[in-house]
Order: structure tokens, then C-alpha cells, then sequence
């Protein structure tokens, strides 16, 4: 069995003796850390996931902390989403571009003070890109990556869970929304967001001395409520369309073709590197866009590499960048990158995967039963 050689380089995290003891299966690396991806099988991880509540170690979403009078101005460069609006304890999901509208990140930024963001990213060296900015422009702030360990509390049953530990003010955050609440005397910054659409809250752990003893108190207070480790979930992420930044889209796609478009304020937007690039694309529309495809036949295997698509006449049509059997829908869900004249939902196409190739049709995100 190949396995991870171990490293500084390649960081656990202060959940991973937990994990390891509950038996984790799998693990993928992201932001250089060890991210758990199988617990028991795909598809039981998923059923659970569905009905009852999971703990999830999430500590590879490592924040870039900006802070600093021109913190605002810096992470507004950044992205093409307007924040000049934006509110204390408020979360945004942004599209962070580079200076021809490609995607660097798709983050969650949360603006914990007037001077003060935390930056959420997915599986890219953002920091550096901001570094380069604020150096570039002389911009008065500090940015580093504070050691925060974020714990995923996913589920139906991820309200009860979070109140039985923290409090019934959990009912009060609203959705992409934050509070300060306590556990043990200490002041933990909980949202409700995650990485799932089955609803939930993240546990953004500054301590490290009380991420076991978290671990421990969730896990007690859930029994009843059949909680279970978890993680991130192939089947429900593509079934929900949520899109994984460096699979599904890259910095050879724009936030148009990724459909993140209501994400763009690129009139408002000025201070936005790449807003000029954006601009041309909103006047013309994109030439490709993110799609749900169905493919027919027996389960595929992983999609490591891109399949390609092609239309009935031969002529290419795109590509599939992530794809998995779903048995809520008795089909394979997957999504894909498709050009715009074979982009309508209901377009027949053919899709090259490693068991040769299968029909398949454009769907829309998210896929419902």
C-alpha cells in the first residue's frame, strides 16, 4: 500500500491523533496539510453525512490573516466582489483573481473588525500573492497565517450538537454570519457556514491545548445523536455543485466561466486587480461555463485527470474535472468545464473516461433527484 512520507513539510494537525484512532481511511493533502477524506466508503460517509451530524477536521482552510489600515483596500484588490459594504463578523465568499481575471482562490473572507480580515482560502498560496500586493503598493498592513484549526460541524442534526457545547445562542447566527462564543473559559470564533449544503457551522480554534478537549466534548455530547467523524464528501459536493478550486476550476478560468458572476461587482469594484480583463468578459459573456453532467452506465472510476467531451459531429465540447456514482440519483454525477455552444441544459454529449467512452448530458448544479 503506498502511503504519505511525513514531513514538516506536509503538517498534521491537532485533531490527526483523534482521527488515527478512529480508523481515518483516506487523506488527500491540501495547503500542505493532511485533510481526511474516507472514513468509512464515499458512499456511507455520505448517507451519514445526510442524516445525522459529523465532526470534520478542516484545518487545511488556513487563514491569511491581513490586518492594518489598509486591510480593506488590500483584500478589495484582491477580488471583483464588493466589500465596501461589508459588516463585522460577516462572511463573503470572493472569487480572488489575478491581473487577466484568473482564478487564484475562491476563499471565504470574514471581516472580524474595521481593520481586521481573516481570509479562509482553498488549496493555493494566496498569502504570497498578498504579500505581493501590499508590498507592490505600499499598503500599510500586516499579513501572516495565524495557526487556526478550524473544526466542520456538518449535518441535519448540527444545530443541536453546537448547542448542547456552545450554547443555544448558536441559534442565533444567521447563515455566513459569525459570533465569539466560549468553551472552557476561552473565546472561540464560531460561523455557520462549511463545505457542505446539509447545513452546519465552522469552529475556528485559535488554542491548540483545546482541540482534543473540543474534539472530546462534541463527540460526548453528540452520542445520541449518532455523530461521527467526517470530512469533505465527493458524492454530496458534486450533487450540491460546490466547486473545488485546482480540480474544477484553475487560473485558466475566470469567475464567469466558473458561474460565480453574482460574485462580480466589477462596476463597483475599482480597486480590483484583473477588473478591466473581468469587464471585457461581462460585455461579451464567457466562452465556456462550469456545468453539471450526468454520465450514463456503471459507476466511473476517480477523475484524476480531465476527460474529455465531444459533441455528436466530433468537435470538442470541454471537459469533466470531477465525477463520482451518486446512489440518491442512480447515476454518475459530475462537473465540468463546457464550451458555450454545447452548454444548454439537456445537450447530448459524449465523454472520454478511462473505461471508454459513455453518454452523457449537460445538467444543471445543483443535481436534485
Amino acid at each position: 500500500m503506498t502511503e504519505l512520507s511525513i514531513s514538516r513539510r506536509l503538517r498534521g494537525t491537532p485533531y490527526t491523533a483523534r482521527l488515527e484512532a478512529a480508523g481515518v481511511k483516506g487523506y488527500t493533502v491540501y495547503n500542505h496539510m493532511l485533510l481526511p477524506t474516507v472514513i468509512d466508503s464515499v458512499q456511507a460517509d455520505c448517507a451519514h453525512l445526510k442524516q445525522h451530524v459529523q465532526v470534520w477536521d478542516v484545518s487545511c482552510e488556513r487563514q491569511i490573516e491581513v490586518r492594518g489600515p489598509d486591510a480593506e483596500k488590500l483584500v478589495q484588490l484582491m477580488t471583483p466582489r464588493d466589500l465596501s459594504k461589508a459588516q463585522i463578523d460577516q462572511c463573503f465568499y470572493i472569487p480572488v483573481i489575478d491581473e487577466r481575471g484568473g482564478m487564484l482562490n475562491d476563499p471565504v473572507a470574514i471581516k472580524l473588525a474595521e481593520d481586521r480580515f481573516w481570509i479562509s482560502i482553498a488549496d493555493s498560496d494566496v498569502m504570497l500573492w498578498a504579500k505581493g500586493l501590499a508590498y507592490g503598493f505600499r499598503f500599510e498592513v500586516e499579513i501572516d497565517e495565524p495557526d487556526v484549526n478550524i473544526l466542520a460541524i456538518q449535518g441535519p442534526k448540527s444545530d443541536e450538537l453546537m448547542a448542547r457545547v456552545f450554547g443555544e445562542q448558536v441559534h442565533a447566527i444567521r447563515f455566513f454570519r459569525g459570533l465569539w462564543l466560549y468553551f472552557e473559559g476561552q473565546s472561540i470564533y464560531v460561523a455557520r457556514s462549511g463545505y457542505s449544503k446539509q447545513g452546519g457551522f465552522e469552529i475556528y480554534l485559535e488554542d491548540r491545548a483545546l482541540a482534543e478537549p473540543l474534539w472530546d466534548a462534541l463527540f460526548a455530547a453528540g452520542a445520541d445523536l449518532n455523530v461521527r467523524q467526517g470530512g469533505p464528501n465527493l458524492i454530496e459536493r458534486i450533487e450540491s455543485g460546490l466547486l473545488s478550486y485546482g480540480n474544477d476550476m484553475t487560473r485558466e478560468n475566470t469567475p464567469f466561466e466558473c458561474g460565480l458572476g453574482k460574485f462580480c461587482d466589477v462596476e463597483a469594484s475599482i480597486g480590483c486587480v484583473g477588473r478591466d480583463a473581468l469587464l471585457r468578459e461581462a460585455a461579451d459573456g464567457p466562452m465556456r461555463l462550469i456545468r453539471g453532467i450526468a454520465i450514463e452506465g456503471e459507476a466511473v472510476p476517480g477523475c484524476r485527470d480531465p476527460w474529455r467531451l465531444t459533441a455528436d459531429g466530433g468537435e470538442n465540447a470541454g471537459q469533466v474535472t470531477s465525477a463520482v456514482w451518486s446512489p440518491d440519483m442512480q447515476t454518475n454525477v459530475a462537473i465540468g468545464m463546457v464550451e458555450r455552444d454545447f452548454w444548454q441544459i439537456g445537450q447530448g454529449l459524449w465523454v472520454e473516461t478511462p473505461d471508454g467512452q459513455r453518454r452523457a448530458t449537460v445538467h444543471d448544479l445543483p443535481f436534485t433527484a
